[in-house]
């Protein structure tokens, strides 16, 4: 079951969380205040992004962040997939792909791409990525923090 991230959630989002950002599926950790930051946003109905949260036989077992943009080059909003992360314990048993179907026809005719990022060493996540369509986009990807 894959349903909204609510205020109940604080304590096993926050521990999913710092798991993801302490695993190899990352380049670096990140502030602590961050996660309680973007729990906080996400809990308050924010128009730029949204939680969700990944059940499985009645247990909590992940957790997914996304967020939206404009883009003049795909000609409309996208979206971004931040984050998804699967406690290791129920990997393997479809979520993964079970959450990109959802987000699909979620947010059909709503926007117009669908972004994500990987880490180049996260093979398994890569190839699930490309099974489900998703493609390169040959970008050098820079940032500055502010």
């Amino acid at each position: 079951m894959i349903r909204k991230l609510n205020i109940e959630d604080k304590d096993r989002y926050i521990a999913m969380s710092k798991e993801f950002y302490s695993s190899d599926a990352v380049l670096h950790t990140i502030p602590e205040e961050n996660i309680y930051k973007t729990f906080d946003l996400l809990t308050t109905g924010s128009p730029y992004a949204e939680g969700y949260i990944f059940e499985y036989g009645g247990q909590i077992a992940g957790y997914a962040l996304l967020s939206q943009t404009y883009s003049n080059e795909a000609g409309g909003l996208v979206l971004w997939i931040e984050e998804v992360y699967i406690l290791p314990e129920y990997r393997r048993k479809g979520l993964g792909h079970e959450f990109f179907v959802f987000v699909e026809q979620r947010y059909k005719g709503m926007v117009a791409r669908i972004r994500l990022e990987a880490d180049k060493t996260n093979e398994r996540a890569i190839e699930l990525y490309r099974k489900l369509g998703f493609a390169n986009l040959n970008y050098l990807q820079m940032y500055k923090e502010v």
